[in-house]
């Protein structure tokens, strides 16, 4: 592995002596770095499965919790597709199998909590891939301070078009209500500076989001507002080094993911995830598009 290609240091002559300049980071240098390891992992982490343990509590706007929160136990492994022009991984789906919910094996009437996590969802580093970069817009990278001062930091903003949408599930519950995202977030990634591996990303809503409330479910529930305004989205995923042994390897593996929405109008939650007891299994699986 090589040392940090995008660090670039220089020098200011003069006719009494050269003084060393601040040291440079290229951004496009440590994306493509950053873009490469990315895949790697992804190609590695397919012999992979663990087990992931959420925790969705509904909360108010303090963060307290409000009401019953759901303690759930998947098994979850990582595939990738690749896309067919050039053999390239584009995409990354965490698969989920449920296996215990408040901790026993689940009865029908207890499938589909109403912020459950998909069984099918996108792996927090898809937009890192190479041919995804070109979605966000990539705006600096510096080394980091204070706490993350061994690490570099690359700050990103991804706008998104269209309207966001409110969604009523009565499926998973009278009091199911959600939201889509299709406005602008912003985030950052912090990376490893000597192997470009990824240690952490934050994304959080750039600014608070008015989403308009149907009539149908305004007149279902006398008490709703026209509108629900979304004050706070964030997002925190955590990787770290897991060791593996016969034989033996190393990857870094996410251990937690943290999503907190606070809103007006009943949508406040807090999604909880840690992933343990990484191990290999024997099959990969790997969907070819």
């Amino acid at each position: 592995m090589r040392s940090l290609a995008g660090v670039v240091i220089g020098f200011a002559a003069s006719t009494l002596a050269a003084a060393p300049q601040t040291p440079t980071i290229d951004l496009t240098t440590v994306l493509a770095r950053v873009g490469e390891r990315v895949a790697e992992y992804y190609r590695r982490a397919q012999s992979v499965v663990c087990t992931e343990k959420v925790l969705a509590q509904p909360i108010n706007s303090s963060f307290s919790p409000q009401g019953f929160g759901r303690a759930l136990e998947y098994e979850l492994h990582i595939e990738s597709e690749e896309a067919e022009d050039d053999g390239l991984i584009h995409a990354a789906k965490m698969m989920r199998e449920l296996r215990k919910v408040n901790g026993h094996v689940p009865k029908p009437s207890e499938l589909d909590g109403c912020f459950d996590p998909e069984s099918r969802t996108e792996e927090p580093l898809e937009f890192l891939l190479p041919k995804n970069q070109a979605e966000y817009q990539f705006t600096k990278v510096a080394a980091g301070k204070g706490k993350d001062k061994e690490a570099l930091v690359i700050e990103f903003v991804h706008p998104q078009k269209g309207e966001p949408e409110f969604i009523h599930n009565e499926k998973k519950g009278p009091d199911c209500m959600s939201f889509t995202l299709p406005f602008t977030m912003r985030g950052r990634v912090l990376v490893d500076p000597s192997t470009f591996d990824v240690l952490r990303v934050e994304e959080e809503l750039a600014h608070h989001v008015d989403i308009r409330v149907p009539y149908k479910v305004q007149r279902s529930y006398p008490n709703m507002p026209d509108y629900i305004t979304i004050d706070r989205h964030t997002t925190t995923t955590r990787y770290a080094v897991v060791k593996f042994k016969d034989p033996e390897e190393t990857l870094i593996l996410p251990t937690s993911i943290d999503q907190l929405t606070i809103g007006v109008g009943g949508v406040s939650h807090r999604n909880m995830q840690q992933f343990t007891d990484y191990r290999r299994f024997l099959t990969g699986g790997r969907i070819v598009k």
